[in-house]
């Protein structure tokens, strides 16, 4: 078992991040379970279409693609709508056993490499890519973000209560919040 790398500010609101994926998947799915199964799967005017069709990109881009490129140094390549998990209750196993996979992912990284250096992958069409590794971080997040957002905004759509997902409840509530600041 690799020792824990100290937490240098960039690691721990890395940290932070993960933390956070992790916090709002399971209040996003919670929120989620109480759509039935065709308002779950019924076009709601995402990109993806439908809540499952959002999830599933959720899968792909966070678990499927990205942390193997961080964690792994594999480079996968798959579309971004690719239904990687038809069944509700299993794609929701795998959206949370995903998320909690990203703080050990963070924590493995060499601080120089983490602060200063590239992440070199495929894209999901094959091509070569190379970007930074703390700013390539940072978009997991906001990508996650972003997703869960427009997933809240159907809920609300489809008559359901959209769960509050600020990072400044998260923060409140989390007993670590001091520690990492």
């Amino acid at each position: 078992m690799a020792k824990a790398l100290p937490h240098s500010p960039l690691r721990a609101a890395l940290l932070r991040l993960a933390h956070y994926e992790l916090w709002a998947t399971r209040r996003l799915l919670k929120a989620v379970d109480g759509l039935s199964d065709a308002q779950y799967r019924q076009d709601a005017g995402l990109f993806f279409k439908s809540v499952h069709g959002t999830l599933n990109h959720l899968l792909v881009g966070q678990s499927l693609l990205w942390l193997p490129r961080f964690a792994e140094g594999g480079s996968p390549v798959m579309a971004l709508n690719a239904e990687a998990e038809p069944d509700r209750a299993r794609l929701c196993e795998r959206l949370l056993d995903g998320a909690a996979c990203w703080s050990a992912a963070i924590a493995a990284l060499d601080e120089t490499r983490l602060s200063e250096g590239t992440l070199d992958y495929r894209t999901s069409q094959g091509e070569p890519a190379s970007v930074p590794m703390a700013a390539c971080l940072q978009h997991v997040f906001n990508h996650g973000t972003h997703h869960r957002g427009q997933i809240s905004a159907a809920l609300t759509a489809l008559g359901q209560a959209g769960p509050e997902l600020d990072l400044m409840h998260m923060l409140r509530e989390w007993p670590v919040a001091k520690e990492m600041r």
